[in-house]
């Protein structure tokens, strides 16, 4: 079945043409748009589809998706987008077009990957069809909850990154006092996403000044200042950078592991995200499954729970060419 999926970012909108067979999505043509060129979507949208005949369509969209009765509506983050999946549809000449949020993407695509799209950090003791848990750190931090039904995984979304941070240590009591003085209500987000990583290391830098690098502030003034910490801790060979990252390895595993008690994912904790691939040989030192496991008397249940990070950068594309199928299908 030939299907039109989409992701929609704020900074790119990737589209593709695929092939869906079963879980299994080939991509037969892509590209890749700059969003804000664009005013209104639906032109991009047009030029990509011009001549193509597809069964079902499904585009991810990053911020908030409303589900009405027959159609959805959303809302573009950080762009003047207002989208309507009704409209659209008709717009594009579309049989059917369904919105999702791009988290809930990801989560469709956690059935197409293959062995080697996913590493280990925990094997434990996988059920088939058992639940599964999704969490997610990148320019904020997701959470989702996976529910075999209808001979499928469906995706539960979640706000569980807005949950409360919990700390489980001295320092992190002491990054706790420090944070809610400039946020108030201190959350799991503020100290798992990319802004997250930047805090970490702001907290870490005022506790010792003496030990802070001069090129890496500049570097971080200067461009992305997550990707800037991460590249001196691992290739730059920086200690407070290092020990800033070491710490979020601790605490994305903490929160990793109050999601896996909250819903008992027999079936594995996947690790999607933007950071996490970026940073394997991190979460490789053990840090991050020991504090997944840190859970008191839980700590044997913990070990029985697959852990698994996705690396796969395409997995909410291929998500949302399954959405597009199921919706062709109806079993949506």
């Amino acid at each position: 079945m030939k299907v039109f999926a989409g992701d929609l970012g704020g900074t790119h909108a990737r589209l593709e043409i695929a092939e869906v067979e079963g879980t299994h999505p080939r991509t037969l043509r892509a590209h890749v748009f700059p969003s804000a060129d664009y005013e209104d979507p639906a032109a991009f949208l047009t030029e990509f589809l011009a001549g193509e005949d597809v069964a079902g369509a499904c585009l991810a969209v990053a911020g908030p998706v409303e589900d009405h009765r027959d159609h959805q509506t959303a809302h573009v983050t950080n762009l003047p987008w207002d989208l309507d999946s009704r409209d659209l549809a008709r717009r594009l000449g579309l049989p059917a077009l369904r919105l999702i949020n791009d988290f809930q993407a990801v989560g469709y695509g956690l059935e197409a990957l293959q062995p080697k799209d996913r590493v280990e950090l925990q094997t434990g003791h996988p059920r088939p069809r058992a639940p599964r848990a999704l969490i997610g750190a990148g320019t904020g931090l997701g959470m989702g909850l996976l529910v075999w039904q209808g001979g499928h995984y469906e995706v539960l979304p979640s706000e569980g990154g807005h949950a409360g941070f919990a700390p489980a240590e001295p320092l992190q009591d002491a990054l706790l006092a420090w944070l809610r003085e400039r946020y108030g209500h201190v959350s799991w987000e503020r100290v798992l996403s990319g802004p997250g990583l930047v805090n970490l290391y702001h907290f870490l830098r005022q506790r010792e000044p003496h030990r802070a690098n001069a090129a890496l502030d500049r570097a971080m003034a200067e461009g992305d200042a997550a990707a800037q910490i991460s590249e001196f801790a691992l290739w730059h060979g920086d200690a407070l950078a290092r020990e800033a990252l070491e710490l979020f390895v601790r605490l994305y595993g903490a929160a990793a592991g109050d999601l896996a008690l909250t819903t008992l994912p027999r079936g594995g904790l996947y690790i999607a995200g933007g950071i996490a691939p970026k940073i394997l040989d991190v979460l490789h030192t053990g840090e991050f499954v020991t504090a997944f496991r840190d859970k008191g008397r839980m700590t044997e249940l913990m070990a029985t729970f697959p852990v698994r990070v996705v690396i796969n950068t395409r997995v909410g594309l291929m998500g949302a060419a399954l959405a597009a199928a199921r919706l062709a299908e109806g079993t949506a």
